[in-house]
């Protein structure tokens, strides 16, 4: 007998973080940031895998791109916007915005959004701060993004993680200044705890077959759309392998790598995604020309 299809009860937001392998935060105290034109770029081909994924699976998603990589690959910046997908924002140079002063977080964002909107040739609505690094310490960063004309943010991750998260924040959208939401990427709330169900290390690590649960969860039990995330370099088993790194960075930028493809296909398939902008700003995206 035929088991019917299961029926996904909410649209998800799909989001890449358009970064390269060298320029991650963990890989900072070992790659020196001028040293990064000097290294292997892979993030090109390994976005045209990933465009040709979501073409295969008839899925629209949002790409928050580092200006660093736009400047050096426009025609990139182009075929994202080709394949009916939202640009939106990473910064320009994958700094953490708790590690910089207002003023220099404006000038990053600022910059980065202008590169995108003319390479794009439309609205960049939306930023991701790098490693999440918006929290309690750095909360006039909303103020910054709001007066720089970004509409929402996907920049807290209510978990305790070693290197970011604000786990007393909401998990779900809210608006944070009036004009400006945050968009966390998703958790699960069990046992007291929020537990990430969202994509990234944790993804690689844990058995497809949970993370898909968690997210059926959220879908079913909260009634909340969710928010997933990964990196190009995910899907990227051959990237140069970073030398004398410590074995936690290790593990946990490497693990799975070769699975990671396959299991981004598999969830395309089990759940219905869309774009952040159409998901969570509807009456923006539908003032937005997409090619």
């Amino acid at each position: 007998m035929l088991m019917p299809t299961r029926q996904p009860l909410l649209r998800n937001a799909m989001t890449i973080d358009v970064e390269d392998y060298f320029q991650v935060s963990a890989f900072a105290p070992y790659i020196a940031r001028g040293d990064w034109d000097a290294r292997e770029c892979r993030v090109e081909r390994n976005v045209d895998r990933i465009l040709a994924l979501l073409a295969d699976n008839k899925t629209h998603a949002t790409f928050f791109t580092l200006g660093w990589v736009a400047e050096r690959y426009p025609s990139l910046v182009r075929r994202i916007v080709a394949g009916g997908h939202e640009l939106a924002s990473h910064g320009y140079g994958h700094e953490r915005a708790s590690d910089l002063t207002p003023e220099a977080f404006r000038a990053d964002v600022s910059r980065a959004k202008a590169l995108l909107e003319d390479l794009g040739g439309q609205p960049v609505l939306g930023y991701r701060a790098p490693s999440f690094s918006i929290g309690k310490s750095n909360l006039w960063a909303f103020d910054v993004l709001l007066e720089t004309g970004h509409r929402y943010s996907s920049s807290v991750y209510p978990i305790q993680h070693d290197h970011y998260g604000m786990p007393d924040s909401p998990r779900f959208a809210y608006p944070v200044r009036e004009g400006l939401l945050e968009v966390p990427v998703t958790t699960l709330r069990l046992g007291g705890r929020n537990l990430p169900s969202s994509g990234g290390g944790y993804f690689r690590l844990l058995p497809y077959a949970l993370s898909r649960w968690l997210i059926e969860q959220v879908n079913r039990r909260d009634q909340q759309s969710a928010v997933f995330y990964f990196h190009p370099w995910e899907i990227d088993s051959e990237q140069p392998r970073i030398a004398g790194i410590d074995a936690k960075t290790r593990f946990r930028h490497y693990v799975n790598i070769a699975r990671t493809e396959a299991r981004i296909a598999q969830l395309l398939q089990d759940f219905a995604w869309g774009r952040m902008d159409e998901i969570f700003l509807p009456s923006h995206a539908n003032e937005v020309r997409f090619v």
